[in-house]
């Protein structure tokens, strides 16, 4: 789609690109620049993924492939998309042709797609936390993985079916375009965003109520706390539990898998005592699960998750406000080209903040993220330890 608007959009000025010399330094300057930051924040990422302890779960597998789709963009398809744009005409063969445009389309498609990957995991390990969390190991991660490339390349091979064309442009000069027929802008601008950024809002709406429902417990009245959680006394004599005042309920995406019975059945005599505590007074029904667990450790893991959801809420948000515009202009041109079109320099605009995007992402993640912020600081002081 990106190489679509700039097709779509003609050449911004004229044959030879219509820039003075240092107009084009300056814009040359600011891309290689767009393109080395991009590559250099998506390597980070990937090892600080791979290399820290906290980063380490399954789940982050989705970050390192989407640092992998955003430095692919920068290295095959905004250098030639600088190419084209300074000289305002297709200089390449034509098979390069019709490859970039679809790499283009399969590494814009791939980002959405993992974003909405990612918005579902968030999603199931919050409303089917113990099953689904006892499934997602990096192996599920990575098929996971493998199905969005894959759905990424089902909607990126119509470049390639219709073909780029090198058409020759009223100054003689050839062109790289893609198929501009409304029914094919329409279905790729809904395939590879529109459709996946409705299933983003959407899932992430259902978290927010979800998070929102369970923050307020129902039973609880208006200015009551939540329980209190207290650690082990002196006090309180070897081999004895805590008072039932003092134990907090496992949160769900908490639980092992092992605590969950299947529907319909009854734990077996020797399960009981975990969901049972012996108190003083007599015992109290618990949650199923393990009633040893540390409850900083508990809070600690909570605190984290619900910091790297906003996290990820805010890199889809970053991603819409991106593309949006772009693919709004993209699909409103094929409606109605002639009363609705807009002015070259606006769609070249959104044409290009599109491919910033790609270099968003670390930055988002080491102003929000204290676990990202602590793996770069360390990956970027290592050598100068002594």
């Amino acid at each position: 789609p990106r190489a679509a608007l700039s097709a779509a959009a003609g050449p911004m000025a004229g044959p030879q690109g219509g820039y003075s010399v240092q107009a084009t330094a300056a814009i040359a300057a600011a891309i290689t620049f767009l393109v080395l930051f991009t590559i250099a924040g998506n390597v980070l990422v990937i090892m600080a993924v791979l290399s820290s302890r906290s980063l380490r779960a399954p789940q982050n597998l989705f970050l390192v492939s989407l640092a992998a789709a955003d430095i692919l963009v920068a290295t095959l398809i905004i250098p030639f998309s600088l190419a084209n744009e300074l000289l305002g005409y297709w200089y390449f063969e034509k098979t390069w042709c019709e490859i970039y445009l679809a790499l283009d389309v399969l590494f814009c498609t791939s980002s959405i797609v993992h974003l909405c990957a990612i918005s579902l995991d968030r999603y199931w390990s919050v409303t089917r936390a113990i099953e689904y969390n006892a499934k997602r190991t990096p192996r599920r991660i990575k098929c996971s993985i493998f199905i969005v490339w894959t759905i990424a390349a089902i909607i990126s091979l119509p470049p390639l079916v219709y073909k780029g064309e090198k058409k020759v442009a009223a100054g003689g000069q050839p062109q790289c375009k893609l198929n501009e027929e409304a029914w094919y802008v329409l279905s790729s601008s809904v395939g590879s965003f529109f459709a996946p950024c409705l299933i983003m809002i959407l899932v992430y709406l259902r978290i927010y109520l979800i998070a929102k429902r369970r923050s307020r417990p129902a039973g609880t009245k208006p200015g009551s706390g939540p329980p209190n959680v207290t650690p082990p006394t002196a006090r309180d004599p070897p081999g004895t539990c805590p008072p039932a005042d003092r134990t907090s309920l496992l949160s769900p995406d908490e639980l092992p898998a092992s605590s969950s019975p299947g529907a319909g059945t009854s734990p077996p005599a020797g399960d009981r005592p975990r969901d049972t505590l012996a108190t003083g007074t007599g015992r109290v029904v618990l949650a199923r699960g393990p009633p040893a667990l540390n409850p900083w450790r508990r809070k600690t893991q909570l605190n984290r998750e619900k910091r790297f959801t906003f996290v990820l809420a805010v890199v889809i948000g970053v991603f819409v406000l991106c593309w949006f515009p772009f693919f709004f202009l993209y699909s409103l041109g094929a409606l109605c080209p002639h009363r609705c079109k807009v002015p070259d320099g606006v769609f070249q605009f959104f044409f290009w903040i599109g491919y910033c995007n790609s270099s968003l992402n670390p930055v988002i993640y080491t102003v929000f993220n204290q676990d990202f912020r602590r793996a770069f600081r360390r990956l970027l002081c290592r050598r100068r330890a002594p």
